[in-house]
């Protein structure tokens, strides 16, 4: 091979070796190892859609400029008690642990209430930086939550953390980015809740049973006994309506036809039945027919 040809080849392949580099521009992301504690979960709140949960929540980072307790923001939180962090410096890293104290936004399911399953996440940025700069890293073995926790009426399980990136569709008026997004990292912490359902079932409810068991106490009267034979079952009804206010006054509003309102309306539907049993049999009675009076009140019955 002549010597131009072999300069000219190896001249090609330092070129071709150099476009496969990475660009020395670009920058590498800072990594904040990140744990958390969970210490209670209190004050549940259905009808305002809302929790208070306390955590140790700590940070390892190499990066001065971060400052978790002044950069910190949880986006489903509706009130952040401002921290007082502890930090020190590890190693050459810088070790931040915050006690947080947090109210939580939180749609609850309520369509299965009250044997209902809950799913509880706190996600936590850093408001400045955003995954270009700033990524996660988990300390799992020291995550956890304390296991003299208790939510009383609840069970705790499938607790995690982990991570992910929330992307939002917006700069925040940034000048110097021209995309039409903005992504951010998130140290997560998740949960399932389940509701001890049974004896709360049995509180709640037994007020509307008790009042469907009354109107069935008027197929033991006659059809001639006109006041109580009707009376019962409306008294019934009144009761059970009653019950379905106080009950729907501990639950945020939904559209969905949940668990209490099928309960509810069968029991209406009960009422409504005893009720129409009742008058036809009054009108067979009244038309001399007492036979068919007793029969239909059997059936009914």
């Amino acid at each position: 091979m002549k010597p131009i040809y072999l300069i000219l080849l190896l001249i090609s392949c330092c070129f071709t070796a150099l476009s496969q580099e990475e660009d020395p521009t670009e920058t590498v992301p800072d990594t904040v190892k990140a744990g958390a504690y969970i210490i209670n979960i209190h004050d549940i709140n259905f009808r305002d859609k809302e929790y208070t949960i306390r955590f140790w929540l700590w940070m390892l980072y190499d990066n001065p400029s971060f400052d978790f307790a002044t950069q910190i923001d949880i986006p489903n939180a509706k009130d952040i008690e401002t921290p007082v962090p502890l930090m020190d410096l590890v190693d050459g890293k810088t070790w931040q642990l915050m006690k947080m104290k947090c109210t939580m936004k939180q749609n609850w399911n309520v369509d299965d209430f009250p044997f209902d399953k809950q799913h509880l996440m706190v996600r936590v940025e850093n408001s400045v930086y955003d995954n270009k700069t700033l990524v996660y890293e988990l300390d799992k073995s020291g995550s956890t939550y304390d296991r003299e926790l208790t939510i009383d009426g609840w069970n705790i399980s499938n607790f995690e953390v982990n991570t992910s990136v929330n992307e939002y569709t917006t700069v925040f008026g940034d000048p110097n980015n021209d995309a039409l997004h903005s992504e951010y990292a998130s140290f997560n912490i998740s949960m399932d809740i389940e509701r001890d359902a049974w004896g709360l079932f049995a509180k709640i409810f037994i007020g509307m049973y008790i009042a469907f068991l009354i109107s069935i106490i008027s197929f033991a009267l006659r059809p001639s006994e006109l006041e109580p034979r009707f009376g019962l079952p409306v008294g019934g009804l009144f009761a059970a309506v009653g019950n379905k206010y106080i009950i729907d006054s501990l639950l945020p509003e939904s559209t969905n036809f949940t668990l209490v309102d099928t309960l509810h309306t069968i029991t209406f539907l009960g009422i409504l039945a005893t009720l129409l049993v009742s008058a036809i049999s009054l009108k067979y009675f009244d038309n001399g027919q007492p036979d068919k009076s007793d029969k239909v009140n059997r059936i009914g019955s």
